[in-house]
């Protein structure tokens, strides 16, 4: 596939907490469309730099860039507004509220964004359609099973069409099967709609099968 531009740029990151050094100055270019994939062992830092990359922590030092624009310098009222349109989270727990129906689930980013509930429930419908849950729209959480609440999930961080999604341990908490479904889901998101996913995952299949891999190893990368 051909990219155009880089979508998600990280400058010289370092993340410290008190005189332990996590990330140790971390440079980074991810193109729009590419599905790039963070390994390592356990506390080299990728969940750190995954949580940096995306806005949901600060960097010590150093400057995010998310399509030209300088995330580290904005307000915290207008970051939160940007990641509300234009990223998107799925984490190993999916983080559905457990009183809320499939379709309201998904909506919530919307009605953040300030949708009106016709358009958020439009457009939750459309997602539920394309993952083929539409059956499933007015279960709860805990009527679903864990390859379908993961599917909600990822519905919900697309609703806004954000420019990049990012994936903690996303098939962490699912059988091989189902790890396949969502591996294979990402691959034709992408194709489908054409964002850029960074996904943090020990799962070797899913991060051979990106677009490309990087380790990160005691704060840096390989």
């Amino acid at each position: 596939m051909s990219y155009f531009r880089i979508m998600l740029q990280a400058k010289n990151i370092k993340k410290s907490y008190g005189k332990l050094e996590v990330l140790k100055g971390i440079d980074l270019e991810i193109p729009s469309g590419e599905i790039l994939s963070i390994t390592g062992a356990s506390g080299a830092g990728k969940t750190t730099l995954l949580q940096i990359l995306g806005s949901l922590d600060n960097p010590t030092s150093g400057d995010i860039f998310i399509d030209d624009i300088n995330i580290s310098k904005l307000s915290e009222k207008a970051l939160s507004a940007y990641r509300n349109k234009n990223i998107g989270f799925v984490f190993q727990f999916h983080h559905l509220l457990p009183e809320f129906t499939a379709l309201e689930n998904i909506c919530i980013p919307a009605f953040i964004a300030k949708k009106s509930k016709a358009e958020a429930e439009k457009e939750a419908l459309l997602l539920l359609d394309y993952m083929g849950l539409s059956d499933r729209k007015e279960h709860k959480p805990a009527e679903l099973s864990g390859g379908e609440q993961q599917r909600i999930a990822i519905a919900r961080a697309l609703i806004n069409k954000p420019k990049v999604i990012f994936a903690d341990e996303p098939s962490g908490n699912l059988d091989q099967q189902r790890s396949q479904e969502l591996h294979d889901l990402f691959f034709k998101l992408r194709d489908e709609f054409g964002q850029t996913y960074v996904i943090v995952t020990h799962n070797k299949k899913l991060a051979e099968r990106a677009d490309r891999q990087i380790i990160i190893n005691d704060g840096v990368l390989l």
